[in-house]
């Protein structure tokens, strides 16, 4: 097809109403042009000091912590009804572009928007995309900057959330007990293997006959930039995943899970991943709750628990 048919082609599709839907990972350079469309949001997720200090032009600001749970179970969904509030304060529908935006410091701060964008996802919006590198890659692209505060008229969309891409506990345990799913650990080697354990978790260790895909496979080395396409479907091929079967991504509080599963569902295009959204803190906070592989003897917790302690009361 020639370039002017191409042309062509494009307009009709904006003519008729028809578009193509929006990538996953945006560069800052192909979101800088889309800054102009009325239907995009750009949702920086940084804290309000970092946000007023400079943000992309038109920019709102939504705090991480605002999507978060409590600091007893992080990965916990906040309540629903505080979730509309929030997309209904940012000026979202279900129409919206929403484009979600952090430091771009690490692959740690890339869950945060991974794991925003895929709440966003699960509250029904379906044009949505993460800035890759985040704040950092769009300051290194010499990009406008803006200092001004941003109003944005509130909507009053009131979406349902869809438990399409989320695993309880309660879907954890059927899991477990009819072997439907591929429990995959997100988290670095030495929480896998039960070395270490995040502070609210009651116990280290993972899921039984859970796999690892550590989160910090889906970047270019030495850098907080996502792979493209190509690679993320050769990491997730990592992943054997029966024919009738999904994938469940955890980690301690469904921060590294998040990147997890977004690279296996939204850039790789594997089917059927879902979040574990509370992850070991919420697993390990229930009573009886079954064994744990790679779990350290009773006298190493004993001993883990007393430093945790300590660091608590003196640190």
């Amino acid at each position: 097809m020639t370039s002017s048919k191409l042309i062509a082609f494009s307009l009709c599709l904006g003519a008729s109403g028809w578009a193509l839907a929006a990538e996953p990972l945006l560069t800052p350079q192909a979101l800088s042009p889309l800054l102009q469309q009325p239907g995009v949001r750009v949702i920086d997720i940084r804290d309000p000091k970092a946000f007023a200090a400079q943000h992309i032009p038109g920019a709102v600001n939504a705090p991480y912590g605002q999507w978060r749970g409590p600091a007893t179970n992080p990965g916990e969904l906040p309540d629903h009804d505080k979730l509309v509030a929030l997309v209904q304060k940012l000026g979202l529908t279900a129409a919206t572009h929403a484009v979600v935006v952090s430091t771009g410091k690490d692959a740690t701060d890339f869950g945060a928007m991974a794991r925003v964008y895929w709440t966003l996802k699960s509250l029904g919006l379906t044009e949505l995309s993460i800035v890759n590198g985040g704040m950092q890659a769009w300051q290194q692209a010499q990009l406008p900057l803006s200092t001004t505060p941003v109003q944005v008229a509130p909507s009053t969309y009131a979406p349902t959330f869809d438990a399409t891409w989320l695993s309880t506990r309660e879907d954890v345990h059927q899991s477990l007990k009819l072997s439907n799913a591929v429990l995959v650990d997100s988290r670095p080697d030495a929480f896998y293997q039960g070395k270490t354990q995040a502070p609210a978790a009651k116990l280290a260790g993972t899921l039984p006959g859970a796999v690892q895909l550590d989160f910090n496979q889906w970047f270019e080395p030495k850098t907080a930039l996502f792979v493209d396409k190509a690679k993320a479907q050769a990491i997730a091929a990592q992943i054997q995943v029966p024919s009738g079967q999904g994938a469940v991504a955890f980690c301690n509080t469904g921060h590294w899970a998040a990147t997890d599963w977004f690279g296996m569902s939204e850039v790789a295009g594997m089917p059927h991943v879902k979040l574990y959204a509370g992850s070991m803190v919420d697993w390990t906070q229930q009573p009886d709750y079954p064994a744990l592989q790679n779990a350290p003897g009773r006298g190493e917790q004993l001993m883990r628990a007393t430093q945790q302690w300590w660091q608590r009361k003196f640190n």
